[in-house]
């Protein structure tokens, strides 16, 4: 049976993940021969009909791939969408004169799409950055044994055999299987139950509050500056030496002998000083 003559339908709506996986076993499987002939046809003519059958008489080895990473709480007809992105850059970059299948090459690209999408999704906080990081959390599953706390040997294990620090294997060991917990209780929960998000709230939460604190900021700053800078230079430094000083503000008396003026004097420099202060940030 030659390329051209092979039956692969285009799928219909198929309603669940079973029929699709059901469907995408029912593809007839390719015959060296004729996996030669279709990449040769993509390669050379850029044939899409040939593209759309290497494609679809793979699409059963995603399903196999994607099934392996289950473990990792995300859904299976997710991870096949994204092996089946892999299969596609495979089979466009597929040379059929290096005699290779197409299955063995067109492995990796479905892996690393998988592993992309994982990384990307898992959880709240992204659990693998480096290259080692990336080997460590998608083979710590499989080496470790039992349900239990990596031990100190086998934390040295598993450091030597994937030539990491035993710091990383003990950090990433705490990410992958620390528990995740509910921001908020869910709609079950007892009305007297509390999670995490009860114990979060600030005491100057509302938006309101916000606000004022901000406009209040603003004017003991900014404000207040450009409210001295109407003063003359005088009437600044009396206000600024009797109200601003964090330390030792100075006296009335202080200030009369700096100036050679009374006490009273200043007293009322201080006062009209400040009633145009108040005016200046009123504004």
């Amino acid at each position: 049976m030659t390329a051209q003559a092979l039956n692969f339908p285009v799928p219909s709506a198929l309603g669940s993940l079973e029929n699709y996986i059901q469907a995408v076993n029912r593809f007839p499987l390719l015959s060296a021969e004729q996996e030669h002939d279709l990449a040769v046809r993509l390669r050379d003519h850029n044939d899409l009909e040939a593209a759309r059958q290497l494609v679809l008489s793979h699409l059963r080895l995603v399903v196999a791939i994607a099934r392996g990473y289950l473990g990792y709480g995300l859904p299976h007809a997710d991870l096949i969408q994204e092996g089946n992105v892999g299969l596609m850059k495979a089979v466009k970059r597929y040379d059929p004169d290096r005699g290779v299948r197409l299955v063995s090459f067109a492995v990796h690209w479905i892996k690393a799409e998988i592993h992309e999408f994982i990384l990307k999704n898992w959880r709240l906080v992204k659990v693998a950055t480096t290259k080692a990081q990336r080997k460590l959390f998608f083979n710590l599953r499989s080496m470790k044994q039992g349900s239990g706390t990596l031990s100190a040997a086998e934390v040295e294990q598993v450091a030597q055999a994937l030539n990491v620090p035993e710091s990383d294997v003990r950090e990433m060991e705490t990410r992958l299987y620390g528990q995740d917990m509910a921001l908020e209780p869910s709609l079950d929960d007892e009305e007297d139950a509390y999670a995490p998000i009860a114990y979060l709230a600030a005491p100057n939460a509302e938006p309101t509050q916000h606000l004022e604190i901000a406009e209040r900021e603003r004017m003991a700053g900014e404000g207040l500056s450009l409210a001295l800078g109407t003063l003359d230079e005088r009437s600044r430094h009396i206000v600024e030496s009797r109200w601003l000083a964090e330390d030792n503000p100075a006296t009335l008396h202080e200030l009369a002998a700096i100036y050679g003026i009374s006490a009273e004097r200043v007293r009322q420099i201080e006062a009209k000083a400040l009633q145009k202060l108040r005016g200046a940030l009123s504004r």
